[in-house]
C-alpha cells in the first residue's frame, strides 16, 4: 500500500475515532441535562398542583378538573392524587403514548426514563393528600433525536471537508515522491533527467536535489566518456585538413560494402586526383592548396547532404586524392554526378583558386558485393587514367561486370510495385546473440526479399536502392510490419525491424505504422523497431518519435552507430533497447587496436548509462573473441548465423 494512502486511512481513522467519541460524549452530555429537566418539570408540577388543591381538598371533583387541565398539556406520564393515610387513590391520569418520530433503538440505547416528583397538599397542619407526578420523555427524547442528528451530519461533514482537504494536502505534499518515483524509473529506462521544481518541505527537498545532483553526475559522466570516443574515433578515422573520412575509414568501408550480404548493393566509386599538386604549392604555396584542397572537401561534403545519401561515404586519401563510395548509385546518375562535381570544381579554378586547367580529373568506376576491394580500386585506376588522355571531359566511367543488369526504372517500378501490392514479400530471419561463452538469443533481426514475377526471391541489396528512387520506402516498411506481426501471433520470438528514413521523416507514414502498432498491443514486448544513425530526425522530433513507439509498449533502438558519435550525448533521453554497432568499426578488430580502442571507449561511454551494445557485421570468429574480450553485450553477423527464411515444421 502506497505511503498516501496510509496517512490518508490513518487519518481517516483518527478522524472517525474523535468524531465518534465526540458525537457520544453530546449525546450523553443532552441525556443528563434533559433528566434533570424533567425530574425539575415533574417537581414543579408536583408543587403547582399542590398548591392549588390546598383549598379544594374536600372537592373531589374540584382536584379531578385541576388534574386534568394539567395533565392534557401532554408533558406528563402519569398524574395521581392519594389520600393520606390509607394510600387511596384519589385521581390518576396516565398515558402510553410514545413519539413516532424517535426510533425503538435509540429509545433503548438512550434508555431516558421518566422523571418523578411530589407534593403535599395541606389541611391547616394536618397532611391531607400527596400528589405524584411523572414527566413523559417523549418530547426529551424527540428533542434528543433531532440534536444528534444535527450533529451527526455536522461532524459528518466536518469529517468529509476535512477528508477532501487532507487527501488534497497530502497529495500535494507527496506529489515529489511520485516525480522523483518516475525520476527512478527513467533511469532503469537509460533516460536521465532532472526535477525542474524542487518542493518546498525541507525533508523532500533534501531527497529531490540528491536525486538531481546524482542525474547530473551520470550525465557529466556520460558526456565525458562520449568526448573520449568522439575524439578517438576522429584521429583515427578523420582526416584533419577537410573533415572527410581518411583513407583507413575508406577502406574499412568498402570492403564491407563487398562482402556479399543481404543488404549490400550494386554502386560506383568515384575517385578524383588534384592535378600537380606538387606544382600548386610550389606556385600558390602551401596555405592557398590547402584552402583548394578544403574548398573540393567542401563539394564532396554537399553532395553527400541529401537524406537518400547518408549511406554514402567521402573520404581524402592522401594529399590531392579523394573518393566517393556510393552504394545504389546507378550509371547514369553516376555520369550525372561527375559533371556536377566538375562543374564544381571549375568554379574553383574561376575563382582564382588555381590556375590549372582542369583542377582534377575523376575516374568512376562500378562495384558490386561478392568483388575484391583492389579489383574496384584498380578499376577506379584505370578510368582515372583514361580521363586524363581526355581533354574534352575530365571524367571517365568504366562498367566491367560480366552480367550488367540490363532492368530500368520502368521494369523495376512495374514489378515492385506489384510485389508491394500484392504483399509479396518474404522475410528472413538473422539471429542477434549474446557474446558469452554460452551465447543465449536476444532478438532475430529481420530482413526482407521481394518476389520478382518469376517467383524468385531479390535481396534487398538489390532492390532497395529502387524503393528508395521510386519513393516507396515507407509502403516497404508497412508491409513488413504486417508480416511481422502476423508472424509473431504465430511464433512469439522476439523481432528487430529497421524503419527507413522515409517513415521516420514523415508524420503521415509514422502515423499509419504508429496505429498498426497500436492494434496489437499483446506483440508488444516481442518487437523493437530500429532507425538507422545516418537516418535520424532533429533530437526533438527523435525523443517524440521514441517516446510514442514507447507509449504504445514497443523498443526502441539505434542501429549502423559509429558515425556521427557526437549524437551519443542524446540518447539519455531516448529509453534505448540497445546500440547496434556499425560493421565499419567491428571489421578485423581482433587485428587492429585503434578499433578496439575506440569500440572499448564507446562501451564505457554507454555502460555508464546501463546501454547495452551489439555489433553488426561479425564475420569471423576472431572478432567475436575480441567483442566477448571487451565486454559487448551482444553480436550478430555471419559469425554468428547467415539470414534465412523461418523454419517450417518439415524442416
Amino acid at each position: 500500500m502506497s505511503l498516501l494512502k496510509q496517512l490518508f486511512i490513518a487519518i481517516c481513522l483518527f478522524m472517525v475515532v474523535a468524531f465518534t467519541g465526540s458525537f457520544i460524549s453530546g449525546v450523553e452530555n443532552s441525556r443528563e441535562q434533559l433528566r434533570e429537566q424533567l425530574r425539575s418539570h415533574a417537581q414543579d408540577a408536583a408543587t403547582a398542583l399542590g398548591l392549588s388543591m390546598t383549598p379544594h381538598i374536600d372537592d373531589p371533583a374540584m382536584i379531578e378538573l385541576m388534574v386534568s387541565s394539567i395533565f392534557d398539556s401532554g408533558y406528563f406520564a402519569t398524574i395521581r392524587v392519594v389520600r393520606i393515610p390509607g394510600d387511596e387513590v384519589i385521581v390518576e391520569r396516565r398515558t402510553t403514548t410514545t413519539s413516532d418520530k424517535v426510533p425503538r433503538w435509540f429509545i433503548k440505547l438512550v434508555n431516558l426514563q421518566p422523571q418523578g416528583g411530589d407534593a403535599l397538599i395541606m389541611r391547616g397542619w394536618e397532611q391531607a393528600a400527596r400528589v405524584e407526578v411523572l414527566s413523559h420523555p417523549q418530547f426529551a427524547l424527540t428533542r434528543l433525536w433531532d440534536s444528534a442528528i444535527g450533529s451527526l451530519l455536522w461532524l459528518l461533514a466536518c469529517g468529509l471537508v476535512s477528508a477532501v482537504l487532507g487527501a488534497w494536502l497530502l497529495r500535494t505534499q507527496l506529489r515529489p515522491l511520485d516525480n522523483m518515483v518516475q525520476q527512478a524509473q527513467a533511469i532503469s529506462r537509460r533516460e536521465f533527467f532532472t526535477l525542474p521544481k524542487v518542493p518546498r518541505t525541507p525533508e523532500l527537498k533534501r531527497v529531490v536535489l540528491a536525486m538531481n545532483q546524482m542525474v547530473e553526475k551520470l550525465k557529466t559522466l556520460f558526456a565525458e566518456e562520449a568526448s573520449r570516443s568522439e575524439k578517438l574515433r576522429e584521429e583515427a578515422y578523420q582526416d584533419s585538413l577537410t573533415g572527410l573520412a581518411n583513407r583507413r575509414l575508406f577502406d574499412i568501408s568498402l570492403a564491407n560494402q563487398l562482402i556479399a550480404n543481404e543488404q549490400n548493393t550494386e554502386g560506383y566509386l568515384l575517385l578524383l586526383r588534384v592535378n600537380d599538386l606538387g606544382g600548386l604549392n610550389q606556385r600558390l604555396g602551401g596555405q592557398r592548396t590547402d584552402a583548394l584542397i578544403s574548398a573540393i572537401g567542401e563539394q564532396l561534403k554537399r553532395l553527400l547532404e541529401p537524406a537518400e545519401r547518408s549511406d554514402w561515404l567521402a573520404s581524402r586519401s592522401r594529399g590531392g586524392e579523394f573518393t566517393l563510395l556510393a552504394p545504389g548509385l546507378s550509371g547514369e546518375e553516376a555520369e550525372r554526378l561527375a559533371r556536377q562535381l566538375s562543374d564544381g570544381l571549375d568554379s574553383l579554378r574561376q575563382t582564382g583558386a588555381s590556375d590549372v586547367t582542369p583542377v582534377a580529373h575523376l575516374g568512376i568506376a562500378a562495384f558490386r558485393p561478392g568483388e575484391a576491394a583492389g579489383q574496384v580500386i584498380g578499376r577506379a585506376d584505370q578510368a582515372l587514367a583514361q580521363a586524363q588522355t581526355h581533354p574534352e571531359r575530365p571524367w571517365e566511367r568504366l562498367d566491367d561486370f560480366a552480367s550488367a543488369p540490363t532492368q530500368g526504372l520502368s521494369d523495376w517500378r512495374g514489378w515492385i510495385d506489384d510485389a508491394l501490392n500484392k504483399r509479396q514479400l518474404q522475410l528472413y530471419f538473422q539471429p542477434v546473440m549474446t557474446c558469452a561463452e554460452q551465447p543465449e538469443l536476444l532478438h532475430y533481426k529481420v530482413l526482407a526479399r521481394l518476389l520478382d514475377p518469376r517467383g524468385e526471391a531479390i535481396a534487398a541489396g538489390r532492390f532497395l536502392p529502387w524503393i528508395e528512387r521510386l519513393g516507396w520506402a515507407a509502403r516497404l516498411d508497412l508491409a513488413m510490419l504486417e508480416h511481422c506481426l502476423a508472424h509473431l501471433a504465430q511464433h512469439p520470438q522476439p523481432l528487430a525491424l529497421s524503419l527507413s528514413s522515409a517513415t521516420v521523416h514523415d508524420a503521415a507514414s509514422f502515423g499509419r505504422l504508429l496505429g498498426l502498432l497500436k492494434e496489437h498491443p499483446q506483440l508488444a514486448s516481442l518487437l523493437i523497431l530500429e532507425v538507422d544513425e545516418r537516418h535520424l530526425p532533429p533530437p526533438a522530433e527523435l525523443e517524440k518519435l521514441s517516446q510514442a513507439i514507447r507509449d504504445a509498449g514497443f523498443g526502441f533502438g539505434l542501429q549502423h552507430f559509429g558515425g556521427r558519435f557526437s549524437l551519443i550525448g542524446n540518447l539519455t533521453h531516448l529509453g534505448l533497447a540497445y546500440l547496434k554497432v556499425d560493421g565499419t568499426y567491428i571489421r578485423a578488430i581482433d587485428q587492429e587496436g585503434d578499433k578496439r580502442l575506440f569500440i572499448e571507449a564507446m562501451f564505457r561511454a554507454t555502460n555508464s548509462i546501463d546501454l547495452p551494445l551489439i555489433a553488426e557485421m561479425v564475420e569471423t570468429p576472431g572478432e567475436l573473441v575480441a567483442l566477448r574480450e571487451l565486454g559487448i553485450h551482444g553480436a550478430m553477423g555471419r559469425a554468428i548465423g547467415a539470414p534465412a527464411p523461418w523454419p517450417t515444421a518439415d524442416s
